[in-house]
């Protein structure tokens, strides 16, 4: 069995708490909705990064809401390009499958679409 990296971002309105869980909760669900068969047991790690003007809480926490008690996590800073897309979640997903890179299914929501718009999908 492979380990694959699933890729996503998200960005937020504003630096609070709640946003930050929301879309990150979204993220997540969206990830697990376009890469059916993905099951927490073989989620191996997930890193979360947040960009500089998000401070006020960590992602990881949102992720721990939706039950991923036993999936290792972990936050860092995005590095402070700049003109980089402010407020931006994003998430390295590293997944144990048998699923082809190919058929993994990275998720890129609302302004962060532009980040890849290679593979973002308008209708996710």
């Amino acid at each position: 069995m492979a380990v694959r990296g699933v890729r996503g971002a998200t960005v937020v309105h504003e630096d609070q708490p709640e946003f930050i869980y929301m879309a990150t909760r979204e993220l997540i669900l969206a990830i697990l909705e376009q890469n059916p068969g993905m099951q927490t047991e073989d989620i191996a790690s997930v890193l979360f990064t947040v960009t500089e003007d998000l401070a006020s809480a960590y992602p990881a926490r949102a992720a721990r809401q939706v039950g991923w008690d036993s999936v290792p996590l972990m936050c860092a800073r995005e590095i402070p390009v700049s003109g980089s897309l402010q407020r931006c979640i994003r998430i390295m997903l590293h997944w144990n499958t048998d699923t082809p890179q190919s058929d993994v299914r990275h998720v890129y929501l609302g302004a962060a679409a532009s980040l890849r718009p290679d593979i973002s999908k308008a209708d996710v």
